[in-house]
C-alpha cells in the first residue's frame, strides 16, 4: 500500500476517538490533516459503510465514531483500505526466457502474501483505542 490512505483513515478515526461525544465537521477534520475536505468526506462515507462512523447532516452535523475505539483493530483498518501489497507491485511482463524472469512473479506472490500476513498479525494486536491513547 504505497499511498496515504491508511494514514488518512487512522488520522480521521483518531480525531473522532479523541472526541467521542462531539460531532466533527469534515472541514475541521480536513484542517487537522491538511487535506481537501472532499477527501475527508469520501473517507467518512467509506468509514460509515464499514459501520465505524455515524454522520449527521445540517448546521449542527458532523461525524463521530459509531463503535467504541476498542472494537476497531488496526488490522481491520489496514485490510479495509489496502489496495496493493505492502511491498508494492510486481513487474507484469518479465522475460519468460530468463531463468529468473519466468519464475519471479510466482516467488514474489508468496513473499507478498507472507509480508502482508506479518503486517496484519502485528496490527491485529493493536486497537484504535491503543493508538488514540498516545495523544
Amino acid at each position: 500500500m504505497n499511498n496515504t490512505r491508511f494514514a488518512t483513515v487512522i488520522h480521521i478515526l483518531t480525531l473522532l476517538g479523541k472526541t467521542p461525544d462531539q460531532w466533527l465537521s469534515s472541514d475541521w477534520i480536513a484542517g487537522s490533516i491538511h487535506i481537501n475536505p472532499v477527501i475527508v468526506r469520501k473517507e467518512l462515507g467509506f468509514l460509515q459503510d464499514q459501520g465505524w462512523v455515524i454522520s449527521k447532516k445540517g448546521k449542527e452535523g458532523g461525524s463521530m465514531l459509531g463503535v467504541p475505539t476498542h472494537e476497531i483493530s488496526l488490522a481491520a483498518i489496514y485490510k479495509a483500505v489496502k489496495n496493493t501489497s505492502v511491498l508494492g507491485k510486481k513487474n507484469q511482463t518479465p522475460n519468460p526466457k530468463c531463468p529468473i524472469g519466468k519464475h519471479i512473479n510466482k516467488k514474489l506472490d508468496q513473499l507478498f502474501v507472507e509480508t502482508d500476513e506479518m503486517v496484519s498479525t502485528a496490527l491485529s494486536h493493536k486497537t484504535l483505542k491503543n493508538f488514540v491513547e498516545q495523544f
